[in-house]
């Protein structure tokens, strides 16, 4: 296969080193975006007179049929061609000719390259924003039916305060709507077109680049030939933000993998989202949880990965800045599996509000209402909170909650304490009594419910 560049070299490229240069084992992926950015072009070439009319309706004939051919599997995208950009031109110039041979006027396979990976990227992104609604309609579902399951709110893994379900699920609920605030910024920063840059200095040919980033739905095209041919600022801040969502959901995962212990038992994760082991029949494993735990690292890896490889990058183009490729795409497919499965996992998990209410009162996650009812009573803080940890002290040596203590008990403590003490201290009045906005109280988890459905509604697509 003789190569687009072949004209300067005397001999063959040696076979080691042709492998080593070639992308098209990886690049083929954005074939759809190569041919599209590449009619785009033509016809822009045709506006400004540099190809005719009718080499312009040749040529996209031309490309529409390869793109036919390819996907329908009539035609194989193979490693008998170096990248994406020469299988194209190669096999347009087979089918019309020499009209084929004026596709690449104007253009470098650098700029082409980084038309390709935009359009490519832009689509993941959507597609990656579409997966994230799904989880949160499935959390806003879920917070909807649990605003009065009761369970403990936990800090350093302790049992703290008591909370609703919602409100657990509602922290998610936040962290990936950001997490979709992310993508909608790194969309709209990246839109603008580099086609038209050339090799890294532009072209003495008359491009309309305005035109052509208008035919591509980009904002507009880009400033700077140089930066537009080297820049991979917009892959690095979105491996940044698929690593937020990564995390987000390792965080969730891991609860999940905590509470679907025998310990806790606060939920069972459907058949169709576990795996039984392969000597005890006993068990069902929450797998999938733990491969989305695992597979953070994976994406975590691509971000290092190219940070590392543009660090030291002097401008323009350096080879270097193909290996973007391989492990973008992977990310991107990385994420998209784990949110899918994360989603259906949740949707169809069983949540135990007998365990999580029972788990609730035996973790003394009421103390700190046990502090406050002293205060209103008249109590300093201070003093309250050392009256109620000698309480919890003496609930702890005769093995009963707060609110199991007989009166008399609760006196020998603090002469303080009533028969209303029982009211200020149950699971019921401990969570909704807190109803400032974000608060788990019912009322105060409503409101953010029903903004969370406006916002929803709001954002329904990226675009």
């Amino acid at each position: 296969m003789a190569q687009l560049w072949g004209g300067r070299f005397t001999k063959e490229t040696d076979q080691l080193v042709y492998n080593f240069n070639a992308s098209i084992s990886f690049d083929k992926k954005f074939y759809k975006q190569d041919m599209l950015g590449s009619m785009a072009h033509v016809r822009m070439l045709a506006k400004q007179g540099i190809l005719t009319e009718e080499e312009r309706d040749v040529i996209l004939t031309g490309i529409e049929g390869i793109l036919k051919d390819v996907e329908s599997g009539k035609l194989k995208i193979t490693s008998e061609y170096e990248d994406i950009h020469s299988f194209v031109e190669a096999n347009l110039i087979d089918r019309v000719g020499d009209p084929g041979k004026k596709l690449h006027t104007g253009r470098s396979r650098n700029d082409q390259v980084a038309l390709d990976m935009k359009l490519y990227t832009r689509d993941e992104i959507c597609e990656i924003d579409g997966l994230v609604r799904e989880l949160l309609v499935v959390l806003q579902r879920l917070m909807e039916e649990h605003t009065q399951t009761i369970m403990p709110g936990f800090t350093h893994l302790q049992k703290a305060q008591p909370i609703t379900l919602a409100h657990h699920l509602g922290a998610y609920f936040e962290m990936f709507k950001r997490d979709r605030g992310r993508l909608a910024d790194i969309y709209e920063r990246m839109n603008y077109c580099p086609l038209g840059s050339g090799a890294l200095a532009g072209t003495t040919y008359p491009l309309d680049r305005e035109y052509t980033a208008e035919l591509l739905d980009f904002a507009g095209p880009t400033l700077n030939s140089m930066d537009s041919v080297s820049d991979r600022d917009y892959l690095i801040e979105l491996l940044s933000a698929l690593s937020t969502i990564m995390m987000h959901l390792s965080r969730f995962s891991e609860e999940v993998i905590i509470w679907n212990t025998n310990e806790y038992r606060f939920v069972e994760i459907d058949d169709a989202y576990s795996t039984g082991s392969s000597i005890m029949p006993q068990k069902k494993n929450p797998d999938i949880a733990e491969l989305v735990r695992g597979k953070t690292g994976r994406v975590y890896g691509a971000l290092i990965s190219l940070l590392t490889t543009m660090k030291g990058l002097p401008l323009a183009y350096n080879k270097d800045m193909q290996e973007d490729k391989e492990l973008t795409f992977d990310a991107f497919d990385t994420v998209k599996g784990c949110l899918a499965l994360f989603t259906g996992m949740l949707d169809t998990m069983n949540f135990h509000k007998k365990e999580m209410a029972a788990s609730a009162r035996n973790g003394f996650t009421n103390a700190t209402d046990a502090a406050d009812y002293l205060v209103n009573h008249g109590m300093p803080f201070r003093d309250a909170h050392g009256v109620i940890g000698r309480l919890v002290l003496y609930c702890i040596e005769q093995g009963k909650a707060i609110e199991e203590l007989s009166l008399a008990e609760l006196k020998e403590i603090s002469p303080v304490f009533e028969e209303d003490i029982y009211q200020a201290v149950s699971m019921d009045t401990c969570v909704n009594k807190r109803l400032t906005l974000g608060a788990p109280g019912e009322k105060a988890m409503k409101q953010v419910i029903e903004r969370n459905k406006e916002w929803l509604k709001e954002h329904e697509k990226l675009r």
